[in-house]
C-alpha cells in the first residue's frame, strides 16, 4: 500500500518537473505542502471529482496561489478532468493550467488567486455564504447545507493588509466552519522573513478570536491529521493551523531557500531530488498504485450521493424552499421579476423629484431587496452616508447567522474581497458600500471581481466634488475614469432617480461581471425624460434632447453634470445653436452597442463635441476627439460647501455655454 508520504512525493515530482518544463513557476511551495495537501484532500476535504460544482462541497481556496501546481497536481491525481497533457502545458497559453489558478478555467479551482491575502478574504466570504444560506434553509433533521471552507496562506498573504482585515471580521463572526492554514516556511521572494515579519502569529489570530493550533510539523502526517481533527471539531470559532514547512523540501540543494520560492529548480537540482525521493520514474510519469491512492472519485459519488437523498426528503418536506435554493443556486431571478423592476422603474420616471442619487439608490435597493432575498450588503461604517440599509435588512452577527446585511467596519479592501467570495460560493448576490475616493483601497478585489466575472454591485457614493466641506481628501476626482479603465466592470454614473433605478436593474441581471454605482451625495435636478428611457438607458449612452437631426455641438454629461448640459443646451438653442445633449450613465455599456446605435447617438459628421464631468478629464477625450473639449477638473477639490467648489472651479452652465460658443466660433 503506497504511503501518505510517497503519495505527496506525486504532488512534489508533478510540481517540479513542470516547473521545470515552463522554465517558469514556483516549485518552493508546492513541494513543502505536499504532506499537508495530501492528508487533507484525500481525508478531509469533502468532494467529488465527478461533479466540480456540487453545491454542498467543501471549498478550498489557495490563497498562496503562485504554489498552483500544488493545487492542479491534486486535482488532476484525484481524478477531476484535468489531464496530463494539461499538466505538461503548465504557464502555457489557453492551457487549464495557468501560472495562478483561474476560476473557470480549471475544474475544482474555487477562486482566481495570486494577489495575496484575496484568497483568504475570499475564503471569509464563502463561509459567510455557507453559514446564512443554512440559516435560511435549513430545517431540523435537515441539514442540506453542511459544508467547510478551507484556504491555504503563505507568509505573504499574512503580511499583507487585507489578511488581517478579513481575519478580525471572521473571529468576530465566530466563522466555525472557516480552516485555515498557514504554511510557514519562513521564506519570501527577498529570503529569510526574519528580518521583516516577526510577528507572533498564533497570537494576533486568538486575538481576532480564533483557534489557534500551532507549533504543527508540516512533515509529520499524523501531526497534520490530529490538527485537522481538532479544527473540525470547533465549530464557535475559524481555526489556524501553523504548520512549519520547509520550502522545496525533498530537493536538497535549495530546500530552505529563496532560491527554490519563484524559478525552476534546475536540471541537475530536479535529478538530485528524485533521488532523495526516491522517485526512479521519468517526468510525467505516475505509477498507477498513486492514482490509486488519491483517487477520490467512489469516495466523492459516495458523498454526494447520500447529500441527494437527503435534499430529496428535504424537498418533499418543504417544495417551496427547495425550489427557492435551487433557484439561487442557479443565480437566476425569481419569476416576476422583470415586471416587478419595470413597474419601479415606471414609477421613477414620473417622478422628477429632486434628490441625491444616493438617496434614489436607496429607494430603489429597498425596491429590489423586497424582490430578492438573495440581497447580501454591508458598509465600510457608512452605512448611512451610503445608504445601503433597507426596510428588509437584517444585521448579521454570530448570533444571527440568517441576517442579510454586515457592518464591515472600516475595511474597505476585505469588504471587497468577501463579496467575491459570497459570489464565487453561490446563493446571494453581494453588494457592499463606501465613498469612491475609497475605491482605491478596494482596486484590486474589483479588478479581480471583473477578472472571475462576478456579480459583485459596489456602491460608491460621495462621488465628487460636491460632497463639499470634508475636502480633497474626500473628495473623488480620478476614481471615476480609473475604474472605467478596468476591463469588464461596469462603472455606472446616473443623473437622476430613473437612471439610478436602470444602473440597479442592470446591475442585477448582469450575470458575467460585477457594477460598480457612483452616487452623489448632494441633490440632483429631476430630469424630464421623453419616450421609453429606460431601454435607451440601459444602453449606457442615449439622446437626451436631439438638437435637430444635424447638430452642430453634442454635449456629453454623466451624473450630477447632466443637469448643467441640459440648462446649456437650452441656452445655446435660444442663441440659434442646434445643441444635442448626450446622457452617457455607463461608458463600457454604450461601447458594447452596435456601431449604427453609437453612430445615432454621436455622429461621427459632428467633431464638436464637449464632455462635461467633475473628474478628471483624460478619459473623456476618447469620445470627444481633437476637435473637441472636456469641461472637468485636473487637479484635486477644496474643502468648502458644495455648490461653491462648482462655482470655483468653473463647472456651471455659463462656463459650458462660454466654452460651447468658443468651440462653436472656430
Amino acid at each position: 500500500m503506497t504511503s501518505t508520504r510517497e503519495l505527496a512525493n506525486a504532488v512534489r515530482v508533478l510540481s517540479m518537473d513542470a516547473v521545470q518544463r515552463a522554465r517558469s513557476g514556483h516549485p518552493g511551495m508546492p513541494m513543502g505542502m505536499a504532506d499537508i495537501m495530501a492528508v487533507l484532500w484525500r481525508h478531509y476535504l469533502r468532494h467529488d471529482p465527478n461533479c466540480p460544482d456540487w453545491p454542498n462541497r467543501d471549498r478550498f481556496v489557495l490563497s498562496n496561489g503562485h504554489g498552483s501546481m500544488l493545487l492542479y497536481a491534486a486535482l488532476h491525481l484525484s481524478g477531476y478532468p484535468l489531464s496530463m497533457e494539461e499538466i505538461r502545458q503548465f504557464r502555457q497559453l489557453h492551457s487549464k493550467t495557468p501560472g495562478h489558478p483561474e476560476h473557470g478555467d480549471t475544474p475544482g479551482v474555487e477562486a482566481t488567486t495570486g494577489p495575496l491575502g484575496q484568497g483568504v478574504a475570499n475564503a471569509v466570504g464563502m463561509a459567510i455564504a455557507e453559514r446564512a444560506l443554512a440559516a435560511q434553509f435549513n430545517r431540523p433533521g435537515h441539514a442540506i447545507i453542511d459544508h467547510r471552507t478551507w484556504f491555504s496562506a503563505g507568509d505573504g498573504c499574512l503580511m499583507e493588509g487585507i489578511s488581517h482585515e478579513a481575519c478580525s471580521l471572521a473571529g468576530t463572526l465566530g466563522l466555525g466552519k472557516l480552516i485555515g492554514i498557514f504554511d510557514c516556511n519562513r521564506v519570501s521572494i527577498d529570503g529569510d522573513v526574519r528580518d521583516w515579519f516577526t510577528e507572533d502569529v498564533a497570537q494576533r489570530f486568538r486575538a481576532y478570536g480564533w483557534q489557534v493550533l500551532d507549533a504543527i510539523d508540516g512533515h509529520d502526517t499524523e501531526q497534520i491529521s490530529a490538527a485537522l481533527e481538532q479544527a473540525i471539531q470547533q465549530t464557535e470559532q475559524p481555526s489556524l493551523l501553523i504548520c512549519n514547512t520547509i520550502i522545496a523540501w525533498g530537493a536538497p540543494g535549495k530546500q530552505g531557500s529563496a532560491a527554490s520560492h519563484g524559478a525552476p529548480l534546475g536540471e541537475q537540482e530536479v535529478e538530485k531530488a528524485r533521488k532523495t525521493l526516491n522517485w526512479p520514474h521519468p517526468p510525467f510519469v505516475i505509477p498507477a498504485e498513486y492514482y490509486e491512492g488519491w483517487d477520490g472519485r467512489a469516495r466523492g459519488a459516495r458523498l454526494q450521493s447520500e447529500w441527494q437523498e437527503r435534499f430529496t426528503a428535504y424537498t418533499r418536506a418543504f417544495p417551496e424552499q427547495a425550489q427557492e435554493l435551487q433557484r439561487r443556486l442557479r443565480a437566476e431571478l425569481p419569476a416576476g421579476w422583470a415586471a416587478a423592476i419595470s413597474r419601479f422603474i415606471r414609477e421613477c420616471a414620473r417622478d422628477t423629484t429632486p434628490m441625491a442619487t444616493r438617496k434614489a439608490s436607496q429607494n430603489a435597493l429597498n425596491a429590489c431587496a423586497a424582490m430578492l432575498p438573495e440581497l447580501l450588503g454591508g458598509s465600510a461604517d457608512l452605512s448611512g452616508s451610503n445608504l445601503t440599509r433597507t426596510d428588509h435588512c437584517r444585521t448579521q452577527s454570530r448570533e444571527q447567522p440568517d441576517g442579510n446585511y454586515i457592518h464591515y467596519g472600516v475595511r474597505e479592501f476585505a469588504m471587497s474581497a468577501i463579496g467575491n467570495g459570497l459570489a464565487l460560493h453561490g446563493g446571494f448576490i453581494p453588494y457592499s458600500g463606501t465613498f469612491l475616493v475609497f475605491s482605491d483601497y478596494a482596486r484590486n478585489a474589483l479588478r479581480m471581481a471583473a477578472l472571475m466575472g462576478l456579480r459583485n454591485i459596489f456602491v460608491f457614493t460621495h462621488d465628487s466634488i460636491g460632497l463639499g466641506e470634508d475636502g480633497p481628501t474626500h473628495q473623488a476626482v480620478e476614481h471615476a475614469a480609473c475604474l472605467r479603465l478596468i476591463p469588464n466592470l461596469s462603472v455606472w454614473r446616473p443623473a437622476d432617480a430613473l437612471e439610478t433605478a436602470v444602473a440597479w436593474q442592470q446591475a442585477l441581471e448582469r450575470r458575467d461581471g460585477p457594477s460598480a454605482l457612483l452616487l452623489s451625495r448632494q441633490t440632483v435636478a429631476g430630469i424630464t425624460h421623453n419616450g421609453d428611457p429606460a431601454s435607451c438607458i440601459a444602453r449606457g449612452g442615449y439622446v437626451l434632447e436631439t438638437g435637430g437631426e444635424q447638430p452642430e455641438l453634442i454635449l456629453i454629461a454623466t451624473g450630477s453634470e447632466l443637469a448643467l448640459a441640459v440648462a446649456a443646451a437650452r441656452q445655446l438653442q435660444d442663441r440659434g445653436h442646434r445643441a444635442r445633449v448626450v446622457s452617457m450613465p455607463c461608458t463600457e455599456a454604450f461601447d458594447a452597442q452596435p456601431r449604427d446605435y453609437r453612430e445615432q447617438v454621436l455622429p461621427t459628421s459632428c467633431r464638436r463635441r464637449i464632455a462635461i464631468e467633475a473628474g478628471i478629464s483624460d478619459y473623456w477625450r476618447r469620445y470627444v476627439g481633437l476637435d473637441g473639449a472636456v469641461l472637468g477638473l485636473d487637479g484635486f477639490g477644496a474643502s468648502a460647501p458644495g455648490e461653491a467648489l462648482y462655482r470655483h472651479f468653473r463647472i456651471t452652465t455659463p462656463a459650458l455655454v462660454e466654452l460651447a460658443e468658443q468651440l462653436l466660433g472656430q
